[in-house]
């Protein structure tokens, strides 16, 4: 067949406001620039989105965070919906922080199932894949009627530990919800594991009952998802240091912050915080001390172009 039937399917990489620094070392990890993208708000607060270039049957990359302001979650979608009217041949929505996540069941009687809605949302807007890190439960894929590819951070945190040789390690999972997590860098990282037994009387709320493992004398590391108010990473770093833990280290995919959660982890026995950028942190919460922020933009930005060339993303689980 005449190659010239057969046109090569372009590439555009837009963002949204939520994220944009992020984006930007995507693009630079990608060798390109983000497409140009008109973003406002109209007198009463609404969202104005508009395509400021030709996306006719380009592969479209759309790279915005779902955490509040609500607005973020708006400008996704609209983003979404403009650039299927653009007549996209195919966009991939690359949500680093899936916002809404933690409502992914009824645990009480007439709750909203927020995760399942926001998926919804995102379906019917017409996106054709969603790329994320580390969602809250590795099951919210299932809330997508499309592919999704679900990225881990924990090769990114992996190197950076090693860098440090930390001494006798034991890794120490939060709370059950953590302790695959836990159990994979304790394997990584030649580490003994632990777990902490811990219950919530109220959201937001931690109490530790009790640690089961050895951390007398080791450094430790405390891994999870994401850091909101901090009141559980905070907590069990006291109960570690009071067993008699050496240097305690937390890591946290997403750092919310928030709340008191920047003054709670000043006054922790933490040696170092380490985080990644899927979430933007406020400049006034990157004064923390101990604060370390791991870029997944090269992570992102493989994902991207191994989705673009419709090859495997699987070697970026190692």
């Amino acid at each position: 067949m005449d190659e010239l039937l057969v046109p090569r399917r372009g590439f555009k990489l837009l963002a949204g406001t939520a994220n944009r620094v992020l984006a930007e070392e995507i693009g630079r990890c990608l060798g390109t620039e983000l497409a140009k993208v008109t973003v406002s708000r109209f007198a009463d607060g609404e969202c104005f989105v508009r395509i400021d270039e030709n996306v006719r049957g380009h592969d479209v990359f759309i790279v915005q965070p779902t955490n509040p302001p609500a607005e973020n979650m708006m400008e996704l979608l609209l983003l979404i919906d403009v650039a299927r009217r653009a007549s996209a041949a195919r966009i991939t929505c690359v949500m680093p922080y899936y916002g809404y996540s933690r409502q992914d069941r009824k645990d009480q009687p007439r709750v909203a199932i927020g995760a399942k809605l926001v998926a919804n949302m995102i379906v019917t807007a017409g996106a054709d894949r969603v790329l994320g890190i580390d969602f809250h439960q590795h099951q919210l894929q299932g809330f997508f009627d499309i592919p999704v590819d679900h990225l881990y951070a924990a090769p990114v945190f992996v190197s950076h530990y090693r860098r440090k040789q930390l001494r006798e390690l034991a890794v120490v999972a939060p709370d059950v919800g953590s302790a695959k997590m836990a159990r994979g860098f304790a394997k990584r990282l030649n580490g003994t594991f632990a777990i902490i037994d811990k219950r919530r009387p109220a959201p937001n709320v931690a109490e530790v009952l009790n640690v089961v493992g050895a951390v007398e004398g080791r450094d430790c590391l405390i891994p999870d998802d994401m850091i909101d108010t901090a009141g559980t990473v905070t907590e069990a770093a006291r109960v570690l240091k009071g067993l008699g833990a050496e240097d305690i280290y937390v890591c946290a995919t997403h750092a919310l912050l928030s709340g008191p959660a920047v003054e709670r982890l000043r006054e922790a026995p933490i040696a170092e915080i380490a985080v990644t950028d899927t979430v933007a942190i406020p400049d006034d919460r990157r004064q923390l001390k101990q604060l370390k922020v791991l870029s997944v933009g090269e992570l992102l930005a493989k994902a991207i172009r191994y989705t673009h060339f419709d090859q495997s993303v699987s070697s970026l689980f190692e």
